[in-house]
């Protein structure tokens, strides 16, 4: 029985990924969850075994039975606490849709900047994301990222609203009830 294409993304070996994909084995598959190995391999973090998926033709936009999709998965990944703007990068220029939302509404750039992942949120920010959308709940990214106290993604979340008109100097977007936000914002030049 040939190895299944799961058990070498798991593996993450590059050569046994094109091996299985060179038998015939559709990329497109489903687990029992409605993962597709490209999700796995966006939620390793693992740019190489993404980019063979891919150009295997990898539908870059599936999303499993909660809606979460590989560029949802590469954003994020809480098992590692840490996201993959590398592999968010690839998925951009593959097509990936970055306003896809899972449960509540959440976009990518909520979700990375929720979790402080700098790197992500300049990359979905530079691949156009919404600064402004809103979840569910009426919360945009920086409104959620308040709560955290990431600098750095506050920083980079306040210029991107300025970039679209909106709080010019200042910040219009309010805080979350009952917090107390510091915020840092870099002078104009």
């Amino acid at each position: 029985m040939p190895e299944s294409l799961f058990e070498a993304v798991t593996a993450a070996d590059v050569d046994r990924v094109r091996a299985v994909l060179a038998g015939g084995i559709d990329c497109n598959q489903r687990s029992a969850d409605g993962a597709t190995p490209l999700m796995l391999a966006a939620h390793s973090g693992n740019p190489g075994l993404v980019k063979v998926l891919l150009d295997a033709g990898a539908d870059v936009n599936a999303a499993d039975e909660r809606g979460w999709g590989a560029l949802m998965k590469a954003a994020y990944n809480a098992d590692l606490d840490r996201g993959f703007a590398d592999v968010v990068q690839l998925l951009i220029d593959a097509g990936a849709d970055v306003e896809a939302p899972i449960g509540y509404g959440i976009r990518p750039l909520m979700l990375a900047a929720g979790y402080g992942e700098t790197a992500v949120v300049e990359t979905l920010l530079r691949a156009g994301a919404d600064v402004l959308a809103r979840n569910e709940g009426g919360l945009t990214a920086l409104m959620m990222v308040k709560q955290k106290h990431y600098v750095d993604v506050i920083n980079l979340l306040h210029e991107a609203e300025r970039e679209v008109g909106v709080g010019e100097g200042s910040c219009t977007t309010k805080n979350a009830p009952g917090s107390n936000v510091v915020t840092f914002l870099k002078p104009r030049v």
